[in-house]
């Protein structure tokens, strides 16, 4: 899921922030910075805080975006967290990003690389040294990414591997060596995976698992051996998700902890134990404060005990880091 999401259709796609000693060898994260999207016709700059112990969620002391948007994606390393601003809330498209400082809770756009050109409805995935942001709508449907240099704050669209057919609407997971892009809407609404390597900065589809259901509006997330697909629309809105597997490039459907109600336009972070997944908006075209909490290990799925968002909202976008899946 990126860093492990990104995210959703802004993948968005996870990383577990402000990373605090879990072994000597091994440090995993605390919190996800969720860009909470818009909630009806509204455009919104509010992120929230979400603790990953306490299962908690707060607005309070987080930097907001430097603009109001949806539509947008996010990844990040171990300090910060970089977000593709999406659409404005005059419906333009941006190349705005905004460098989130994990340690401050601040945002700004100063010195931050922007999108090669502007674009919306994309997804972003990494490990510890770069993003990779697919652009997703720009200007038509595009197969362009970035490449978001950390250390530097630069971007380029150079030497980046394309997706493998234009997609919009996506969504993105990795670990340390790969990410893994569910392409979304061509249109139409597409199963295929491409699976992008960040050594080489290479994307391929061959071999990689497709999607159980040809969808569109989506999120995901995962740690360092799979990654966890919410397929979002497939005709309407599913509670479906798939478990992507890196090592074998295979996924399924089975045995996978759904979201507790059918929902599209969601987003995703998480740590190396779980998944944090903020629905989005149901099948009435409801935005939701819903979040699912996702526990990798058994597969499990619950919105019971999980702080929902400020607000109701959808099309956001969240970031996150763990190390030990990233690094």
């Amino acid at each position: 899921m990126p860093l492990i999401n990104t995210s959703g259709v802004n993948t968005d796609r996870g990383y577990g922030l402000f990373a605090s000693p879990a072994s000597p060898s091994c440090t995993d994260g605390t919190k996800g910075i969720f860009a909470l999207g818009q909630s009806c016709s509204t455009a919104y700059n509010t992120r929230n805080k979400y603790t990953y112990a306490s299962c908690t969620s707060t607005a309070c002391g987080v930097g907001s975006a430097s603009i109001a948007s949806a539509y947008g994606s996010a990844a990040g390393n171990s300090t910060r967290g970089i977000f593709a601003l999406g659409r404005n809330s005059g419906c333009s498209s941006t190349t705005t990003r905004n460098k989130y400082t994990y340690s401050s809770c601040t945002s700004t756009t100063c010195g931050v690389g922007v999108a090669s050109t502007a674009s919306s409805q994309g997804s972003a995935a990494g490990n510890s040294t770069r993003g990779i942001f697919a652009l997703g709508c720009a200007g038509g449907v595009s197969a362009t990414r970035n490449k978001y240099t950390y250390a530097s704050c630069t971007s380029t669209a150079s030497g980046v591997g394309s997706a493998s057919t234009t997609g919009r609407l996506g969504s993105a997971a990795g670990n340390s060596t790969r990410g893994i892009f569910a392409l979304g809407s061509g249109p139409p609404a597409l199963a295929t995976r491409n699976k992008y390597t960040y050594s080489s900065c290479t994307s391929t589809a061959c071999g990689v698992a497709s999607a159980s259901v040809a969808s569109y509006f989506q999120s995901a997330t995962g740690n360092s051996t799979v990654g966890i697909f919410a397929l979002g629309c497939g005709g309407t809105a599913l509670t479906t998700r798939n478990k992507y597997t890196y090592s074998s490039c295979t996924s399924t459907a089975c045995g996978v902890g759904r979201a507790s109600i059918g929902s599209i336009a969601g987003s995703a972070a998480g740590n190396s134990t779980r998944g944090i997944f903020a629905l989005g908006q149901n099948n009435c075209g409801v935005s939701l404060t819903t979040r699912n909490k996702y526990t990798y290990s058994s597969c499990t799925s619950t919105a019971c005990g999980v702080g929902g968002a400020s607000f109701a909202s959808c099309k956001g976008s969240a970031a996150s880091w763990a190390t030990c899946v990233n690094t």
